[in-house]
């Protein structure tokens, strides 16, 4: 759909009686004057009319412009729902800052608007939702006390209804004009996002250029999950007042979005041709608790599993042990075995990825994010291996940094927030031993995971898929259940260190490994794990669709069982599980 095509369906409803002509022309889009248009980035003359096609997208650079907020509102809210809020609201002057009223009277008339933002209720494919969207054509979007107050109204009324909460940023920061009341809207705003966060409601930010000062160091930053527009300049203090207060030159692309999705600060980078989409899955997989129908989950997938394969075929023997333990490791370190990214794939569906530990990095030894199990929303988080030599320096060779554990922490209290289960996948040599794991605190992060897991208020499954190495695994591993795959390993350290550290000689690993009892059928008669996971005879490529439909027949009994325990029946279970041992 094109956006001029957009202001011709979108009907906006305003609660203060203006005239529908006054409404149309509110709602008329803001289109560059002339047939071409240059691109503000490359200097491109775009045919104005394709750049619309192309939602405002340069044509030759990717170069995103400035949208107002009628435009972004067209682009995510089904046409003709949605409805305007909070408007007509009466300026101050708290500075008594010179010709300030009369420049807002002059901004209000030029642009439409109330102030920089506009707030309302409507629709994304036909799922209600609040959404607030800054325009930067009024004072660059400074957040002053009515867009403090517009804000905080908006919240409120999310929170009243448990809607979800949409926010489009952009913005120079606080108003200057107002001075320290326009710096309270900062600790305002977050107010109301703490009780619309304590109600269990969900908050989705989408950063855009640019976004910074104030508004980055309050609501922007405060998002559930945050999104941002390709090249966005996201920040607090900007690149200009950096530069010239330190003296130092800045590393190329500092603060774009690409910046800090690296550095873990952000979700995701999301195109606008994806927007809607992108927000429709999210706000789907956030709608309030409903009857998952588990059971007839179950039930489809014992018919499809006994059609294809016999049952019995299936039944666990805990003697079955055709290979000794060195072939096992060998095995469980094989790059050709399944990954997590494999069996999340397999297993659910929609999988929609979330970044970063929101303080330093994106540790892609760890994946994690949001998925549908059946029609049951869940987290799953993963130890990623890669599967040659450029995916496993990526990956760091699946041995995460404090930042990946702290990601993976940061996934779990969001399950729990929103009441999902959490499936962890574990295949790790072990947890990253290096200087600057040690300068950011491993062994913080890790202890911190074990103490934060213990508590949660959700099911948790974990899954030991390949290797589960000492402390680094168990960060992942303390749930209601553990199971392992049958040629998969879980030990306290590595044969070779275990051999190096007792015996002087890392040679005799081979030697270890059958010491150690650490393949699925010795860890399972320790009681440590619930459950061993045939490979038939080792998991790969070619049978993990066998393998995976096994696994989710029982993890729908899983969910089943736990489903109907309250959330103390859930914590207690999980605590007696690990007070036996």
């Amino acid at each position: 759909m094109l956006l001029k095509d957009m202001f011709k369906k979108t009907t906006y409803i305003s609660l203060d009686g203006k005239s529908e002509d006054a409404i149309k022309k509110e709602n008329a889009p803001s289109v560059p004057d002339g047939l071409f248009t240059k691109c503000e980035k490359c200097g491109e003359m775009i045919l104005t009319q394709d750049l619309l096609k192309l939602n405002m997208v340069c044509t030759k650079c990717g170069y995103y412009f400035r949208l107002d907020s009628r435009s972004r509102i067209g682009m995510v809210i089904d046409d003709g729902t949605f409805e305007e809020w909070d408007t007509n609201i009466t300026p101050s002057n708290p500075m008594e800052y010179p010709g300030y009223i009369e420049k807002l009277e002059f901004l209000k008339d030029k642009t439409g608007l109330d102030d920089a933002i506009v707030t309302g209720k409507g629709k994304i494919d036909g799922r209600p939702v609040v959404i607030g969207v800054c325009d930067t054509r009024f004072l660059m979007g400074s957040m002053g006390s009515i867009v403090g107050e517009k804000i905080t109204r908006a919240v409120t009324k999310a929170t009243q209804e448990n809607l979800p909460l949409i926010i489009f940023t952009c913005s120079g920061g606080a108003r200057m004009q107002e001075g320290i009341v326009s710096l309270m809207q900062m600790a305002k705003t977050s107010a109301a996002l703490k009780r619309h966060d304590e109600s269990g409601n969900l908050y989705v930010t989408v950063l855009t250029d640019p976004t910074t000062g104030g508004v980055t160091a309050s609501f922007a930053m405060l998002g559930d999950i945050i999104l941002a527009e390709p090249g966005a300049l996201i920040g607090f203090a900007g690149p200009r007042v950096i530069k010239q207060t330190i003296g130092q030159d800045l590393p190329e692309g500092f603060q774009r979005a690409e910046f800090l999705l690296e550095h873990g600060l952000i979700d995701n980078i999301v195109e606008r041709d994806s927007l809607k989409q992108t927000l429709s899955s999210i706000v789907k997989m956030h709608l309030k608790k409903s009857d998952s129908k588990m059971e007839e989950y179950k039930e489809y997938l014992d018919n499809i599993y006994s059609k294809k394969i016999d049952i019995t075929s299936d039944e666990i023997s805990e003697d079955r042990n055709e290979l000794d333990a060195w072939s096992k490791v060998q095995l469980a370190r094989d790059n050709k075995r399944p990954t997590a990214l494999d069996y999340i794939a397999n297993i659910t569906k929609d999988f929609y990825e979330l970044h970063g530990d929101r303080a330093f990095k994106d540790d892609g030894a760890i994946v994690g994010g949001i998925a549908m199990f059946g029609k049951m929303p869940v987290t799953v988080i993963g130890q990623q291996k890669g599967t040659n030599t450029k995916e496993n320096i990526k990956r760091n060779f699946a041995m995460p940094y404090p930042e990946g554990y702290r990601k993976a922490l940061r996934l779990m209290k969001q399950a729990e927030k929103f009441g999902r289960p959490i499936i962890c996948f574990i295949d790790t040599p072990g947890a990253y031993c290096g200087i600057g794991a040690e300068e950011r605190g491993q062994g913080e992060a890790i202890a911190r995971n074990l103490f934060e897991m213990a508590g949660l208020r959700v099911p948790i499954l974990s899954i030991v898929i390949g290797e589960g190495g000492s402390g680094g695994a168990l960060a992942l591993a303390v749930a209601n259940e553990v199971w392992m795959l049958e040629n998969a390993i879980y030990s306290v350290l590595s044969p070779e260190g275990f051999a190096s550290i007792l015996w002087k000689d890392a040679k005799r690993a081979a030697e270890a490994a059958e010491v150690m009892k650490i393949t699925a059928e010795d860890i399972k008669r320790l009681g440590i794990i619930d459950r061993v996971i045939l490979e038939h005879p080792v998991v790969s490529s070619d049978n993990i669709k066998r393998i995976t439909l096994y696994m989710k027949r029982k993890i729908a009994e899983f969910m089943i069982h736990y489903g109907s325990m309250s959330e103390e029946e859930i914590v207690d279970k999980r605590y007696e599980r690990f007070r036996v041992m």
